[in-house]
């Protein structure tokens, strides 16, 4: 156990000392990508150039609904029922390595409902337990937040590749049909590994917790930020303007829409089935009106809700453009024909599960990745005998494995936390080197 805090701390000294800012990460991924694109693929500059640029703005849709999860999920977190719950979650740990230990469970439970869910409650139940357990390593409790992104969510409810091609009308559907979610996301297989590794990390994140001696501690400074949010008074003067803005009539009527338009949603389109993030984000804002109460205490959380939106609105872009590099240049094409000619029937699904996580620290976006992909993964597998659903679920899998060692979704997190990626990345590359040999193992058996 103690050897496992050790090299934690050394692995946290060095990308301490070495790893940039997450954004300097971002532009590095840039310029190897291109250089990949150039050296590699064969493509020429100026076609390299174009496809970076023209890049950076096809993820906009996307980057406003994540900018929109955090968002309103912040709103919703500040509200006075939610920061209750997370009050009485937090008061469950009464030791710093069952902070940890809380924190990393929930993380990943959430993560398997909802991966959205589990980016904002995780993030906001860090503020709460940091200051219920100032004693608890402030690294660790932050990294074992992110957890769940890089373990249980494109196993669960929300994975984005077997829902797909559970849905009726899919891109592919032509080439494998329809596979049903009980053939992946609730297939013996998946089911078992998912539980696997939740035990095995919420293990790992007890153990990795360091000694009181050695224990870095949440800065006062950042506990203080951390504060309860505080709603605005209503004003002494009394006016039309003012008597709208401190009235519930306006959040009542205005949310009580937007449940009635989600009832309906829900009802005419398949119930939970009808889920995405559009409807999360929309669910988490009505919420917020609702719970918030008057449109003064929605602006007044607002304010404090879009303090953490910078990473996301700078960096995003940056991630849009490397993932134009890959799809206009073919360097996708060449990285999987290297993967598919060093397989067989027997190693595809774990080919594909690394090969799906080298390029998913590339291009971290599981959705519009598997659209590149999918085509020729799935021709190279029916060509080798190889089962539709042992791909989808390689890919699911080696998609979100290697978010544990990317920025790109720990930016909202790391936005509430005020910390950089650094500070929590030698305790999250302890847990990928725990983590990818077991579940490399998994999928060679799988195969």
């Amino acid at each position: 156990m103690e050897t496992l805090v050790r090299i934690a701390e050394g692995l946290g000294r060095f990308s301490a000392r070495f790893v940039p800012s997450a954004f300097a990460i971002a532009v590095l991924l840039s310029l190897l990508t291109m250089g990949l694109a150039m050296g590699w693929a064969g493509a020429e500059p100026p076609k390299v150039l174009d496809a970076w640029g023209g890049g950076f703005w096809e993820l906009l849709t996307f980057s406003m609904q994540m900018a929109l999860v955090m968002f309103t999920g912040y709103l919703l977190a500040l509200t006075r029922p939610v920061r209750w719950l997370l009050e009485r979650v937090a008061g469950l740990a009464h030791t710093p390595r069952g902070a940890v230990t809380l924190m990393a469970s929930v993380s990943m439970g959430l993560a398997y409902i909802n991966w959205g869910l589990s980016l904002v409650a995780s993030a906001m139940l860090v503020r709460f337990i940091a200051r219920r357990r100032p004693d608890v390593d402030y690294r660790l409790l932050v990294a074992c937040a992110y957890f769940g992104l890089g373990a249980t969510w494109h196993a669960g409810l929300s994975a984005s590749a077997p829902l797909l091609v559970a849905t009726p009308g899919h891109f592919l559907e032509k080439s494998i049909g329809v596979l049903p979610i009980d053939t992946t996301l609730f297939s013996a297989f998946n089911l078992g590994l998912t539980a696997v590794v939740v035990a095995g990390l919420t293990l790992l994140a007890w153990a990795l917790h360091p000694k009181p001696e050695n224990t870095v501690r949440v800065d006062p400074a950042v506990l203080e930020k951390l504060a309860d949010f505080v709603p605005p008074e209503r004003p002494a003067e009394k006016s039309p303007a003012i008597w709208m803005d401190n009235s519930r009539l306006l959040n009542l009527v205005f949310g009580g829409l937007g449940v009635l338009w989600l009832g309906r949603h829900l009802w005419m389109n398949g119930g939970w089935r009808a889920l995405n993030l559009n409807v999360v984000n929309f669910t988490f804002l009505m919420s917020a009106v609702l719970l918030h109460g008057t449109p003064a205490r929605l602006l007044k959380a607002s304010e404090e809700a879009a303090g953490v939106l910078s990473g996301i609105v700078l960096q995003f872009p940056l991630y849009a453009g490397i993932y134009g590099i890959f799809k206009a240049t073919g360097l996708t094409d060449r990285i999987g024909e290297l993967f598919v000619s060093l397989s067989t029937k027997e190693t595809f699904p774990a080919i594909v599960y690394l090969y799906s996580g080298v390029v998913n620290y590339f291009v971290p976006s599981g959705g519009s990745k598997w659209a590149i992909e999918a085509p020729y993964l799935l021709d190279a597998a029916k060509t080798l005998g190889v089962a539709p659903e042992k791909v989808v679920l390689a890919y699911a899998w080696g998609d979100m494995a290697t978010d544990l060692i990317q920025p790109f979704w720990a930016l909202p997190l790391l936005g509430v936390a005020r910390l950089e990626f650094k500070d929590i990345l030698g305790f999250l590359l302890v847990a990928f080197l725990a983590y990818l040999p077991l579940v490399t193992l998994a999928f060679f058996l799988f195969g």
